[in-house]
Order: C-alpha cells, then structure tokens, then sequence
C-alpha cells in the first residue's frame, strides 16, 4: 500500500468566524528522522514543531515569504529549529538527536522534560527592511499548548493547537499531523463555547491519524461539516543548502580564512544543519576560492 503525500488545508467556517488549519506531516517527520537520526522524543518534539511550521506557512501571504521557528529550552534536546515556507516547503533540525528519557506519568514520551524551560521565538521575514519577531516564554514544553499561547499572546488571535507524533518501536514515524483553529474578531460566544467542547472531547490527534484521519478529517471534528476549504498544499522536506552557498559562504570568511584551510586542512568538511548533507571542498576548490575571494 503506498502512503498518501502530506499536504495542508486551510478552512473557513461558521459564517467566516472560524479559520482552521490542518496538516498530515508523516513523510515530512519521516525525512527529519531519517536525516537526523533523531531519537523518539526528539522526534516528538521536532515533528510537533515541524506540523506547527507547515501550518503557519500557510498563513504567510506572499510567495517569497518564510518564516523560522526556535524553541530555545534549558532541556537536554537542546535547540529545536524549524524553517518553513509558504510554497510547503519545510525543513528542520534539533542540537541534540539522540537524548532517551523515562515515558512520562502518562506513558507518553515526555516531551516537556526533554524541551525543559525557556522562550519560543518566530521570526518572519516577509519581505521588509526587518523581520517581524515575535517571542514568549515557554509554558509547558509539550509546545501544542506552548503554540497556543504563542498565537493567542503575540500574535493576538485567539487559537487552539494540537500537534502529535507517534514513533514505532524501530524510531520511525508511523504518524505525525495536527491543527490549528482561530477566532475572527467578534466570534458569538456560543460558537466559542461549542468548539472549546468540541475540542476538550476530541481524541488525540495521533489517535485520528492512524485511523487515515486527513487534514479535513481532523477539522471537521471540531468545525462540523459545514467548513469551506481555501486551500490545499503539498507538504515536503526540502533544504535550500547547495554547493554554490557553501562557495559563498567561504568566500566570505576572506582570503586569510582560506589560506589557513588550505594549510592546516588541505580541504574542508561542511556539513548543512537543517539537512545534514555534507559537502566537501577539495584542495583545487579552495584555491580557487581563494583567488575569488582576494577579488
């Protein structure tokens, strides 16, 4: 059987008071694992991440727009860095992929010991003389709440957020998706009511996933039927790293930084964090190089 794409939608509902988001990343999750090697907690915490990122890429208006997402905890995972773009591109990486930690009280992987304590950052760069950067402190480090609080605070859009990864026992992603629904100015507080209950009885979204839940799926349980879909994007791990970056990027470290690689080195080693793909400069290269960079 051959696994469906991931994708992302974007919804309205109840009269245009309601948007949603939603998005299956499975494959996408899948990629960062195999890439990383990451660990299953950090998994989680990557992949939850990761869904947030591709679903707030969809929020983004413009074609050339991006945005990166930090959760920078005091846990033993470390930095967790999430890029993504409005086209569903989306890639990402943790410092520290191999961290095992006991399940937590419910005997889930405790992703809130693993992230620990700290701030959640958003930078969006849409095109302006600055980027928007928005931050606030984390407040539970399973970071579904922590995004939660992250749109409704400094985004000021009331939300709700619910992301989830479920890693088989061989640490691969058997299923990874979530959803974000947000209140339109002047939501009637019955509709309100009714999608905090709707919400509060919603099995986990891991749960719905392994059942073939889709992006629709997972909304139309908290929004009903009567929902209007906008959008639907195909999601994909992609990384904008190239030989021709790194070329640039050594060139501008300048011809004395050159020189002490070829001397000391005789060639180099970089490795892209956001996909782990190494590229190797010869000897010959740097020379070049070198010459490029004395201009």
């Amino acid at each position: 059987m051959t696994k469906s794409h991931d994708y992302a939608v974007r919804v309205t509902a109840m009269n245009g008071q309601v948007r949603g988001f939603a998005a299956v990343t499975t494959q996408l999750v899948g990629e960062m694992q195999r890439r990383h090697h990451t660990w299953p907690v950090v998994s989680a915490a990557l992949g939850r991440t990761a869904t947030f990122g591709a679903m707030m890429g969809m929020m983004l208006k413009n074609d050339s727009d991006r945005l990166t997402i930090q959760v920078q905890g005091d846990g033993p995972i470390g930095q967790v860095v999430v890029d993504a773009d409005s086209h569903g591109h989306v890639r990402g990486y943790v410092s520290n992929p191999a961290v095992d930690l006991p399940l937590n009280a419910k005997g889930k992987l405790d992703v809130a010991k693993a992230v620990g304590a700290g701030t959640l950052n958003v930078v969006k760069d849409l095109g302006l003389k600055e980027p928007y950067r928005g931050s606030v402190r984390l407040i539970s480090g399973e970071l579904g709440e922590d995004f939660t609080y992250y749109l409704t605070s400094s985004e000021q859009i009331p939300s709700a957020v619910g992301v989830g990864v479920l890693v088989e026992r061989d640490a691969s992603i058997l299923v990874s998706g979530g959803f974000i629904i947000q209140l339109m100015p002047e939501t009637e507080e019955a509709i309100i009511s009714r999608l905090e209950e709707q919400i509060a009885h919603m099995p986990p979204v891991t749960k719905l996933l392994e059942k073939g839940a889709s992006p629709e799926d997972l909304l139309s349980r908290i929004l009903g039927d009567d929902m209007t879909v906008n959008a639907r994007l195909p999601l994909s791990f992609q990384c904008e790293c190239s030989k021709e970056r790194i070329y640039n990027t050594l060139i501008s470290l300048g011809p004395d930084e050159i020189t002490n690689i070829i001397h000391e080195q005789g060639k180099a080693e970089v490795i892209c964090h956001f996909c782990n793909e190494t590229y190797h400069i010869s000897k010959e290269e740097l020379e070049t190089l070198l010459e490029e960079a004395k201009g």
